[in-house]
């Protein structure tokens, strides 16, 4: 299947080469590195010279090209439905990256405390402002953040939460529900 001389590609890394020999179930390659290393056979797919692919490439008529682009398409709008309750509901994103502008020396310690705080900050400034609603938008990842999101959320008196929309934010989000007191 293999021989020598032909351009081969690695198929779980990002390597490419030539064959140079092939022994058995064994094949040395050079990488475009420059680097000797050896594949079994199902671990290499062989790739067409790049001049071989623009030939079979179909010829594209310019003109078509921009008559499309500068006829105005058709606009489609699918006008998505909005619960009156959820006009305004503020939305806090726990990722990391949105909290801070580098995470460069925080363990994941730091990581989750940050995020619960910043988490307890806002539904305190909720429960103060008398907001009925707030999403906190934590992720799916492994579940830890949720995890401590969900036991923060059951210390407070007066606090409903659930799974966030679905449609909207997928499996990574809590929706928040603040019951309020005649104060």
């Amino acid at each position: 299947m293999l021989a020598k001389g032909d351009k081969v590609s690695v198929l779980d890394e990002a390597i490419n080469g030539t064959v140079v020999s092939v022994k058995n179930n064994e094949v040395l390659i050079e990488t475009t590195d420059g680097f000797m290393m050896t594949f079994l056979v199902n671990e290499l797919i062989k790739v067409q010279e790049t001049s071989n692919l623009m030939n079979s490439i179909k010829r594209i008529d310019l003109d078509e090209v921009s008559k499309e682009k500068t006829e105005p398409k058709p606009r489609s709008f699918v006008k998505e439905k909005k619960d009156k309750r959820d006009f305004g509901v503020p939305e806090f994103d726990l990722h990391i990256e949105k909290l801070v502008p580098n995470k460069r020396g925080m363990s994941n310690y730091d990581i989750l405390t940050l995020q619960t705080e910043t988490a307890k900050r806002h539904i305190e400034f909720a429960i103060r402002n008398r907001i009925p609603k707030i999403v906190f938008i934590h992720g799916v990842g492994e579940g830890i953040l949720k995890a401590e999101l969900d036991f923060l959320l059951g210390r407070y008196d007066g606090i409903d939460f659930q799974d966030a929309n679905y449609q909207k934010y997928g499996l990574g989000a809590t929706e928040v529900y603040i019951r309020q007191s005649n104060k």
